[in-house]
């Protein structure tokens, strides 16, 4: 498994739950403001809107702040959020991609290549490392969908390219222009995924060590921190010894 993934699942059990849910709710309501900015503010006619609402549910955001995100986008006082993606290396020559939503570019550009810096990695050109990734469309459910046979069946029905079933869930990748055709035959026949969204998944992995995954991770975890930063992508891979240690 990537290592981003197995990141995650370290940093939700290390804590830090309120500071993380109120950052990732911060995060949601952005992608809801600008999705709704981008087309009509109803996520019926608005298929963008649409998942960005699902996926802030899926993660329990209240309500309220739902709404209040999709009012934003028609107000006047709105900021105006710009969709930009940072290209860089991080410790042992690994890929990063860093996806952000910010209203201040130089700002945000400044912060990112700080980060890289200060791991000991460098910021390149836009393109630089995402030749070496995919452009996918990816569509999660919890493990009570189905089994992983059923689960496996109803993915291929609907068009999807490959799925993973792990402790934490059941994952489906598709084309990226297939991701709303794909989703919708899904929900069709196991409900309401719980995410859907399009990544950057890596073409191939690199192995690192220890000391390297230790500082990836706290690349990675800078980065998120970042209010204008929505997605980080790396093809660093961690194996299962070394991330027993830094999950210990």
């Amino acid at each position: 498994m990537a290592g981003h993934s197995q990141f995650k699942n370290i940093m939700h059990r290390k804590g830090r739950q309120d500071s993380v849910r109120s950052k990732m709710f911060s995060k949601l309501a952005r992608e809801i403001t600008v999705a709704a900015k981008t087309g009509l503010p109803d996520p019926a006619m608005n298929a963008r809107l649409r998942l960005a609402i699902q996926n802030a549910k899926a993660q329990s955001m209240p309500k309220d702040n739902i709404e209040r995100a999709v009012k934003k986008a028609s107000g006047a006082e709105g900021e105006n959020y710009e969709e930009v993606r940072y290209e860089g290396y991080g410790p042992g020559g690994v890929a990063v991609i860093v996806e952000a939503l910010t209203d201040n570019r130089n700002r945000t550009a400044s912060s990112v290549r700080s980060t890289f810096s200060k791991a000991g990695g460098a910021l390149g050109e836009t393109g630089s490392v995402s030749f070496s990734f995919d452009r996918v469309g990816e569509i999660t459910y919890k493990l009570s969908a189905g089994s992983a046979d059923a689960v496996m069946e109803a993915a291929i029905e609907a068009g999807a390219e490959d799925v993973t079933t792990d402790e934490d869930g059941h994952t489906i990748l598709c084309g990226f222009e297939d991701i709303g055709e794909v989703s919708k035959a899904l929900e069709d026949t196991l409900g309401e995924a719980e995410t859907v969204k399009a990544i950057w998944k890596a073409q191939n992995t690199v192995p690192v060590d220890e000391e390297k995954a230790q500082s990836l991770m706290k690349l990675i975890d800078t980065l998120e921190d970042d209010d204008d930063v929505q997605n980080v992508y790396s093809n660093f891979e961690v194996s299962d010894e070394v991330m027993a240690k830094l999950s210990a």
